[in-house]
């Protein structure tokens, strides 16, 4: 294994009942900013996601359209991973519930958590809701008026044998556990919620098992049952980097440095998840980070909605990339809807701040440099090699600005770090040009017009740097659009810091087009 520090984390996996929406690319872009930037730090990163396929409503949904249910399961994880692919998510490991291997090392988690007495045989009463695939409290059938919660549909009422797993037995350690370690439920709202929950309603033993049900994992201490979904999915964080099977790999990943799940499954990731791995011997993760949701704005109605295909207002991925690109989509998600809290959507709004910050600043300061370094010095700025670089930003405290933002992303707080590349950056490099006015100044003193580029260069090189977690293949284009010295691949977060001459006077070496330079971000509209 490698000597590098570690850095393991998850996304929640995914229904495949449906294929993934805006909501869903959400979580997977927070996280992947977070990894892509650990990578920058000199982490050796481990990504995982997945499809969550041991479901009722997955193999309803394969009968429905006459399909084998693994035939579906598998189409379904191509098709998710195309969107995760066309957003240029850096996972590592994509992993199928289906999967031979999965069972596998699941069977050997559960025959270990029941030999070591957590599990026993009963038989379990309540209101049953197919769409979470879990049985609802008195309370939760009482305060709905009979719903779902989350779905609103029509709980039932279910009777079946079953085996528990005994959570009750845990709720002073965990209680203890987040005392100890109060980063680890994140926000620190969450973190309150779910302290709230288990000191005022407690902890029972869950239902773990589903009986009769042809498609999922059998118990291999009782085949007549197979486990149940939540306990089934919840393990791919460990089945995925080698329990069961991979000991070496397993105890170098484990415990996981961060789970990134939605707010509304924090029960399961903050409560189950760590009592299962305590009751087999394992210890429980350091971080889980649950997210906000992404509304829908209904300009005409002034409203928002939640995205839901019974409303027929799912926004795909793909239908946004197609039109845009994948950074616009990306930058848009992660610089308006707060990662911690909720945020909203609408083409209109999204128009306004693709415009504003992307092809008016970002681009529009790449396009300026380019044009008036190839148009009148030939493409190369002489007698720069050598020569100290300034940031063109006026009073700027560099090493600070880039503490300050280095904290904004390890708590997942990417709208502010945006903020503040944009606001504190970006926008006075902008006002530095149109200060000096380099295009006019070219024509009566060719030297100062070149100082004046030099320095927004620099400026772009360090913004270039700064973006490459949230959007790679842009930042990358501006990068390699120069001959900086360190190659693309091998620039660290600490190198935007950095104010070092270059070897070689700088040239550019972007690709022109018809011998012109394409803009980064064409305007919309």
């Amino acid at each position: 294994m490698t000597s590098k520090p570690r850095w393991f984390q998850t996304t929640a996996i995914d229904y495949p009942n449906s294929r993934p929406h805006i909501g869903t690319a959400f979580e997977k872009l927070g996280a992947d900013v977070q990894a892509r930037y650990r990578r920058m730090e000199g982490f050796d990163v481990f990504f995982l996601m997945g499809n969550d396929e041991n479901t009722v409503k997955v193999s309803q949904r394969a009968a429905a359209l006459g399909l084998d249910t693994q035939a579906y399961c598998d189409d379904m994880a191509r098709q998710f991973r195309a969107v995760w692919d066309a957003l240029d998510i850096s996972y590592d490991c994509f992993i199928q519930t289906s999967s031979q291997r999965h069972k596998h090392c699941c069977r050997k988690f559960i025959q270990k958590v029941y030999d070591n007495g957590y599990i026993y045989k009963g038989s379990y009463e309540g209101w049953f809701c197919a769409g979470c695939e879990e049985f609802k409290t008195e309370k939760q059938y009482q305060d709905n008026n009979g719903l779902c919660p989350n779905h609103r549909t029509a709980l039932v009422r279910r009777s079946e044998p079953c085996y528990f797993f005994a959570l009750s037995k845990f709720q002073d350690r965990l209680l203890a556990h987040y005392q100890a370690n109060p980063d680890f439920i994140q926000p620190e709202s969450r973190r309150n919620e779910i302290v709230s929950l288990i000191e005022n309603e407690g902890l029972r033993d869950i239902n773990i098992s589903r009986y009769g049900e042809e498609w999922g994992i059998p118990i291999p201490f009782d085949p007549q049952f197979t486990i149940y979904v939540w306990f089934d999915a919840l393990l791919t964080y460990i089945t995925g980097i080698g329990y069961g099977d991979d000991e070496a790999t397993f105890r170098h990943y484990w415990p996981c440095d961060m789970h990134f799940i939605g707010k509304d499954i924090t029960r399961f990731h903050c409560a189950l998840w760590p009592a299962m791995l305590w009751a087999a011997g394992e210890e429980a993760p350091k971080k889980v980070y649950a997210h906000g949701f992404v509304y829908l704005k209904n300009e005409e109605a002034g409203t928002v909605e939640k995205i839901s295909k019974s409303l027929g207002n799912v926004i795909e991925p793909m239908e946004v990339i197609s039109k845009f690109s994948a950074d616009a989509f990306r930058y848009y998600f992660l610089r308006e809807c707060p990662f911690p809290s909720d945020g909203e959507f609408s083409w209109s709004r999204f128009t306004d701040v693709y415009n504003a910050e992307l092809a008016n600043n970002l681009g529009n300061l790449l396009s300026r440099c380019l044009t008036l370094i190839t148009k009148n010095y030939g493409g190369i700025l002489p007698q720069t090699a050598n020569v100290q670089p300034q940031v063109a930003v006026p009073g700027l405290d560099l090493a600070l600005f880039v503490g300050e933002l280095r904290e904004h992303i390890e708590a997942c707080r990417y709208h502010l770090a945006l903020q503040k590349i944009v606001l504190d950056f970006l926008t006075p490099t902008n006002q530095y040009l149109e200060e000096h006015a380099p295009w006019k100044l070219v024509k009566t003193d060719k030297a100062a017009a070149q100082r004046v580029l030099f320095h927004a260069v620099q400026s772009l090189r360090i913004a270039s740097i700064l973006l490459k977690p949230f959007i790679p293949r842009s930042a990358e284009k501006i990068y390699t659009s120069f001959n900086f010295a360190i190659p693309w691949n091998a620039v660290r977060w600490a190198d935007a810091v950095v104010l070092q001459p270059q070897p070689e006077d700088l040239r550019i070496t972007a690709e022109l087009i018809d011998g012109k330079i394409p803009p980064l971000f064409p305007r919309i509209g």
